[in-house]
Parts: structure tokens; C-alpha cells; sequence
């Protein structure tokens, strides 16, 4: 017996308004194979399509909408359902036939008289201009955008317009007052005043933006915000993915490894229809970096071949993962050719971070000073307390290496301390390794034994298997006393010969005389009774002094 249509809207409607989105979009779709359903009701499918997934009908309903506003001399909303249309087509990849739907809706208006839809159709110029390096344009074209939600009051384009303004304004390098925006934007939307819609791009585009800054505390409130609006529409299925890969990203910060990947295989397993290949590759990263840090080296190695193949850089995880395999010669080329290829702002400061790292391994100490001098002027500028941690830890392992233990002392310790306020448990743990190895040098063999024993605790916790090694094996150095009777300069000198370097390629990165390097190299041959450089490099990687 068939249903009453106008029953199914009537349901439908109800179903729309309680974000019920499948039963929305099923109860929708069997009205409108009765009767025409009207302009309004096409919008609500058209939505409804797009939250459960359903791209290609949604785009066809957004289609319907529109020629049925035209029909009733609605240009405005046409309008604004041929905007809709195009950003469903661009999130598909489909440009051309977006740029189509945001010409006709541009035809359909009047220049010379001001609507709200206008502000909607300034949202892909204004980023136009961005992408083009105009960013003042870009700021100004928001701003337009953004007076016309106000004089209309449209609280949708307001929101989107704020988030906008507030991710130039930081690109602009005024941080402060982008993230006042970010935060205004957001306010609105937890205040649910925005439609979902909007929200689920506001709230993508503001996580990214405190991602790019490094601002932690913002970037992991949003998300568990994104997290908890995800939960309470259960069929939602944009946004889900972005939310899986950001939780994933914010718990392996914390130190909840297993949660961590766990979130991420359920994008890598389970993708959602409209999640782009990037956010998918996203995953696959997050997972590789988890197997990398717990010693599961095989199965990092295929995560990263999968998020490369599906677009997302591997760099700096897989140059990592080279040194963890025994091969630095392969992490040190892949490095350098990602600290000369990867600018991206948010990607940046890690690849430095593991270029110092190899750089320091394969004995290249000059090179490792440059990496740790950038990774700081960038620290400097944004004012970032994961970047300034992470800055202070660079430098410090630099002046490490360079024999300078008592200059590294400080910045270890304020980067032990930078790493604790954020709650990164596994970083202050790495830090604390190197605090221990410069007490050891300074001849502090308590205070070595403290931060050992607190590092080692983490890394059992945490089942950072390759870390808890190292730091087993330090512990084993300080008990035995002196592990070796070499001095700091000639434990630089001794990793650069293990690395391959010439007594003049040497002096070159220590900034010393070839005189000095010579004096160095037949001390530490008459301290370890060895008589050739082969001998030298066999027993650095014995003692573990590379």
C-alpha cells in the first residue's frame, strides 16, 4: 500500500530538523518519487545526500533546486544553490564543471544591487587571490563578504567568511589576531548557529589553521569539539575522516599510541566515500610513524608506501625509519632532499627537526647546526610552545654533538620543560636521553642516572622499543663508569671517521685546523689501542657512539 507523500515530507522534514541525515535523505527520496518535491524540500535533500555520502545525487538534487528557484523567479536562492553545487563538485575534483556552476551563478545576479548571495559568491575569489599570493586582496575580498553576512544577516557566511579572515591574517604572519577570528568563528558554531553545512568546513579549516601554528591547546580542543559534533549525528559521513586523523595526531602527542593508531586504521580501513585520497593518506602516515617509534619496522615501511600512494608525502618519517634500519647513508639523502623540496609551513619544522637528528648521526654537524638555526627563527616568529620546545631541543643535541655539554645543559632542560607543558610524554622522554648523556659528559653521573631512569619508564609505557634500547644502553655506560676514555672533541671527530670523512672534511665541519684533526685521530688511536680507521668506525658502532 503505498505511503501518503505528504506524510513522507511531513517525516522527513522532522527527520531533516533532527539531523536524523539517513532518514532525512531516505524518507525524501521516496516522497519525491510520488509527487515534485519543492524548491525547499530539494535543498534539504540536496543536504541530506551530501552529509550521508551520496555525492552524485546530491549534486543532482543541488541541479533540481536550483532550476526550480529559477522557475519561481528566485534568483538569489538559485544562486546560492549553483554555490552549493560548485563546492560539491570541486571537493569531487571536478573544477571545470564547478567553474561552470559559479559563472551561471554569477549571471543569475545583479551587479548593482547588494544581496546576501553576493557574499557567498566572493568566498572561491577570495581564495583565488590567496593562492595567488595576494593575501591583503584576498583579506579585503573576506572582509566584503563577511559585511554582507552582517547587513543580511546570514550567520552561515558569517562563520565562514570569520574563519577565513582569521587563516589569511596568520598566513600575513599576525597570528594573534587570526586566531581571535578562528576562535570567534568557532564560538558560533558550538553555539550551533551554523548549519551543518558550514560547520563541518569551518571546523576542518580551523583545526588546519592552529595545526600550521603549532597551536596545540586550540588545535586539540577543536578536535574533540569536531569529535563530540561528529558523535551526536551518527550517519554524518563527511568530516569523519579529518576527525579520525586529527584525534589520531593529538592522542600520539599524548602518549596514547593505541588509541592513537587505532583511529587512524579506521580511516585506512574503513575511508568514507567523500574523504579525500589526501585525508586517507593522512592516516596511513599517522600509522607508519606509530609502527616506526615502537620498533615495528617492517610494518612502518609499507604504511608509508601506502600514504605515498595515496599522495601524502612521507618525508620526514621515512628518512627516520632508514636510520632506525641500520641505513643513514639512505636517511641522509632522503633527508637533504626533503629539507630542499617540503616548504609547506606545517610540514616544515618536522623535517628540520629529523634533519638536525640524521645530520648529527651521520656526522655532518655543520649542516645539523643550519637545520637547528632555521627550526629556531621559525620558533621565534610564531611564538609557538611545541616549535619553541622543539627549537631548544635541536640546538641542544647540535651542541651535544659538538662536545659542548655545558652549553647544551640549559636548552635541554627548557625543552624537558616546553615538552611536559604540552603533555608530550614520548618527546620529554627523548630529551631526557640527551640531558643524561650531557651530565654524563660533565661528569654528573646522579643526575644521568635520574633522567635515564625516567626516560626508560616512558618508553616501556609507551612500547617505544628502539628508544628504551638506547636508553638501556646509556644506563649500561654510566654503570661501567667511563665507557671509554675518549674526551667530547674526540667523540665528534671518532662519529665523523665512522661516517666516512677525510681528516680534511673533518676539520671543515668542526671548524678546526687539519693540524688538530690529525692530533685528535692519533689520540684516539693510541687511547683505544686500534691502528686503523676501519677499527676506529667498527668500534663507534660497537659503543654505540653513532
Amino acid at each position: 500500500m503505498p505511503v501518503d507523500p505528504a506524510a513522507l515530507l511531513e517525516r522527513g522534514r522532522g527527520a531533516f530538523s533532527a539531523r536524523q541525515w539517513s532518514d532525512a535523505y531516505r524518507l525524501l527520496t521516496k516522497a519525491g518519487e510520488q509527487v515534485p518535491l519543492d524548491p525547499d524540500d530539494l535543498e534539504r535533500l540536496a543536504t541530506a545526500a551530501h552529509l550521508t555520502g551520496e555525492s552524485e545525487s546530491s549534486t543532482a538534487r543541488w541541479s533540481e533546486a536550483h532550476q526550480a528557484f529559477i522557475e519561481r523567479g528566485a534568483t538569489g536562492r538559485a544562486a546560492l544553490c549553483a554555490f552549493w553545487l560548485a563546492r560539491a563538485l570541486l571537493l569531487q575534483g571536478q573544477r571545470a564543471p564547478a567553474a561552470g556552476w559559479m559563472a551561471r551563478a554569477h549571471d543569475l545576479l545583479d551587479a548593482n544591487e547588494e544581496c546576501v548571495e553576493q557574499g557567498y559568491l566572493l568566498l572561491p575569489q577570495a581564495l583565488e587571490r590567496l593562492f595567488a599570493g595576494d593575501a591583503a586582496g584576498s583579506y579585503d575580498m573576506f572582509t566584503r563578504a563577511g559585511d554582507l553576512a552582517d547587513r543580511f544577516g546570514d550567520r552561515d557566511l558569517l562563520a565562514l567568511t570569520r574563519h577565513n579572515r582569521g587563516r589569511v591574517l596568520i598566513r600575513m604572519g599576525k597570528v594573534d589576531e587570526g586566531m581571535q577570528l578562528l576562535d570567534a568563528a568557532m564560538v558560533a558554531i558550538d553555539a550551533d548557529e551554523v548549519s551543518p553545512l558550514a560547520a563541518g568546513d569551518v571546523y576542518c579549516s580551523v583545526i588546519e589553521g592552529c595545526l600550521e601554528v603549532f597551536d596545540l591547546r586550540r588545535a586539540r580542543e577543536w578536535t574533540e569539539s569536531l569529535d563530540r559534533w561528529c558523535e551526536s549525528q551518527p550517519d554524518l559521513v563527511p568530516y569523519r575522516g579529518q576527525c579520525r586523523v586529527r584525534r589520531a595526531e593529538m592522542l600520539q602527542l599524548l602518549g596514547a599510541w593505541p588509541e592513537a593508531i587505532e583511529a587512524a586504521r579506521q580511516q585506512c580501513v574503513l575511508p568514507t566515500r567523500s574523504s579525500p585520497r589526501a585525508t586517507t593518506g593522512d592516516a596511513f602516515y599517522r600509522c607508519a610513524e606509530i609502527h616506526r617509534l615502537r620498533g615495528e619496522l617492517a610494518e612502518a615501511d609499507e604504511a608509508y608506501r601506502d600514504a605515498n600512494r595515496l599522495g601524502r608525502q612521507p618525508q620526514p618519517g621515512l628518512a627516520l625509519l632508514r636510520l632506525s634500519q641500520g641505513r643513514p647513508a639512505a636517511a641522509g639523502a632522503a633527508i637533504r632532499t626533503a629539507v630542499e623540496t617540503v616548504r609547506a609551513p606545517a610540514v616544515r619544522p618536522a623535517v628540520l627537526a629529523a634533519y638536525v637528528d640524521i645530520m648529527i648521526a651521520v656526522g655532518d654537524l655543520a649542516a645539523a647546526r643550519s637545520g637547528a638555526e632555521e627550526l629556531a627563527a621559525i620558533a621565534g616568529r610564531l611564538r609557538a610552545p611545541m616549535l619553541e620546545a622543539a627549537a631548544a631541543t635541536a640546538r641542544g643535541a647540535v651542541l651535544l654533538a659538538e662536545g659542548s655539554a655545558q652549553a647544551a645543559l640549559p636548552l635541554l632542560a627548557e625543552a624537558r620543560t616546553g615538552w611536559q607543558n604540552l603533555d608530550a610524554s614520548y618527546d620529554a622522554a627523548r630529551v631526557r636521553l640527551l640531558l643524561a648523556a650531557a651530565c654524563r659528559d660533565l661528569g654528573n653521573g646522579e643526575a644521568a642516572e635520574v633522567e635515564i631512569d625516567a626516560a626508560r619508564w616512558t618508553f616501556e609505557q609507551l612500547g617505544a622499543r628502539p628508544d628504551l634500547a638506547r636508553a638501556q644502553e646509556l644506563a649500561r655506560t654510566l654503570e661501567a663508569g667511563t665507557a671509554h676514555p675518549l674526551s667530547a672533541r674526540e667523540v665528534q671527530v671518532l662519529r665523523l671517521i665512522a661516517a666516512g670523512h677525510t681528516n680534511r672534511q673533518v676539520a671543515v665541519d668542526l671548524g678546526i685546523s687539519e693540524r688538530t684533526v690529525e692530533r685528535h685521530v692519533s689520540n684516539i688511536f693510541d687511547k683505544l689501542g686500534l691502528s686503523s680507521r676501519s677499527a676506529a668506525t667498527a668500534y663507534a658502532y660497537e659503543h654505540r657512539l653513532v
